[in-house]
């Protein structure tokens, strides 16, 4: 039995029995069957299921980012940018974004220009603006994303310029 963070897993009489607990899946099988566990991530793949490739935490070049919560018309999430990271300039459609940051200090490009964004303060992104996050401290930037719209999935970013070449 193998589990990472969340909550308690337990179990009571199994045998011969392999048991995954991730804070995006719980995996049950056999011991003689567990290694089709390739063939069912691709089932789920070709069934068009998000949780074959879609993680609660995604791992970018700049660093990461994990939903907390998603809901019709919101998507919250925390991030955390490497020191020296920068996502892509870019825009969306059909969102608005309020960022507050908790550790670091943001550089915020919006539009034509540029603020510092320190802990405990906030910027509001809305649909339609040019920006860009980055982080010019030392230390991890981490933040509050919160995604307001009509659609909050992750095609609706318009790259305009990325450093890492997406």
């Amino acid at each position: 039995m193998h589990s990472e963070g969340g909550g308690l897993t337990a179990v009571v009489g199994l045998e011969d029995v392999v048991v995954v607990s991730t804070p995006d899946a719980v995996l049950v099988a056999s011991k003689a069957h567990s290694g089709q566990v390739k063939e069912l991530v691709n089932a789920l793949r070709a069934a068009g299921e998000p949780e074959a490739d879609a993680h609660l935490r995604m791992y970018r070049p700049w660093g990461w980012y994990q939903r907390i919560d998603i809901g019709e018309r919101f998507q919250v999430k925390r991030i955390q940018v490497v020191p020296g990271g920068r996502l892509s300039l870019q825009k969306h459609f059909h969102r608005a974004e309020h960022w507050v940051v908790v550790r670091g200090t943001a550089e915020v490009t919006i539009d034509d220009r540029v603020v510092l964004v320190h802990e405990n303060e906030a910027i509001y992104l809305p649909i339609g603006s040019m920006h860009r996050l980055a982080n010019p401290g030392k230390i991890p930037l981490e933040l509050i994303e919160v995604q307001v719209g009509s659609y909050t999935g992750e095609d609706d970013i318009i790259r305009v310029e990325d450093i890492y070449g997406r």
